[in-house]
C-alpha cells in the first residue's frame, strides 16, 4: 500500500484510534473491539509497554485486513524502528523535522504534531502528509480546525486532543481529514470490567457520526 493509499484510508475511516493501554495484551484486546466496530485503522502508541513488538504481532496477524500505525513518536530512530517493525504511518505529538525526514525515505506517512498555524505551515513545508492539530480542544475545538482551513486549505488536518463522540461530526463538517480519538473510545476501563462490547459500540457510533457528517457536507473532509 502506497503512501496516497494509506492517506486515503485514513480519510476514509476518518477515525484513528489512539490506543494507550497498561500492557500489549490490554492494548490488542482493545483493538479487537474496536476491530469488531468497523474500524481498521489502529494507532499503537509508543506509551504500551512492548509497543514494537505489538506493531509486527498486528501486522503479521492483520496483513492487509487492518492498518497499524505509530503514534506518540518523538524522535527518528524510534520512528525507522516503528517502520521496521511494519508501522504504515507514524504519528507524534509534536514537531521535528528528522522524523519526517525519516518517514519521507522510507514512504511511509507521517502526522507531525502542531498547534499554532507557524507550526502546522512548516510541518506541512517539511514534508507531512497530515497535521495532527494537538491538542485540538486547547483552542477551540472544531471552530479552531474551521479557522485554520480558511487560509489553510491545501492542509490536511487531523485534530486530537479532546475529541469526542459528541463533537466529533462538528470536527469533519469544519474540515478535519480524520480524527484522533483517544478514551471517548479507547477505554480500557471497560476492558477491564469485562465489555469489551462498549468499545466496540462506541467503534460504530462514531463511524455513524464521521458518516452522517460527510453526507450534510461532502467536501469537508476533501
Amino acid at each position: 500500500m502506497s503512501g496516497v493509499e494509506v492517506i486515503r484510508k485514513i480519510a476514509e475511516v476518518g477515525i484513528v484510534p489512539v490506543v494507550r493501554a497498561r500492557s500489549s495484551e490490554e492494548a490488542a484486546s482493545a483493538i479487537e473491539a474496536i476491530r469488531e466496530g468497523g474500524i481498521d485503522v489502529l494507532e499503537v502508541t509508543m506509551t504500551v509497554p512492548g509497543a514494537m513488538r505489538l506493531i509486527e504481532r498486528l501486522v503479521e496477524q492483520y496483513e492487509e485486513r487492518a492498518l497499524i500505525g505509530a503514534g506518540t513518536v518523538l524522535d527518528a530512530e524510534t520512528a525507522r524502528a516503528c517502520i521496521l517493525a511494519g508501522a504504515r504511518f507514524i504519528v507524534s505529538p509534536a514537531l521535528d523535522e528528522r522524523t519526517i525526514e525519516v518517514c519521507r525515505r522510507y514512504g511511509v506517512v507521517v502526522m507531525p504534531g502542531a498547534l499554532t498555524p507557524t507550526e502546522i505551515v512548516r510541518a506541512w513545508q517539511a514534508g507531512a502528509d497530515a497535521v495532527k492539530v494537538f491538542p485540538c480542544s486547547a483552542m477551540g475545538g472544531a471552530s479552531y480546525i474551521r479557522a485554520l482551513k480558511g487560509p489553510l486549505p491545501q492542509i490536511k488536518l487531523v485534530p486530537t486532543g479532546g475529541v469526542t463522540l459528541g463533537n466529533a461530526a462538528e470536527h469533519i463538517r469544519a474540515g478535519a481529514l480524520a480524527l484522533g480519538v483517544g478514551t471517548d473510545l479507547v477505554d480500557v476501563k471497560e476492558l477491564r470490567a469485562g465489555r469489551a462490547h462498549i468499545i466496540t459500540e462506541r467503534a460504530r457510533q462514531f463511524l455513524d457520526a464521521v458518516r452522517e457528517a460527510r453526507q450534510e457536507a461532502p467536501r469537508a473532509a476533501r
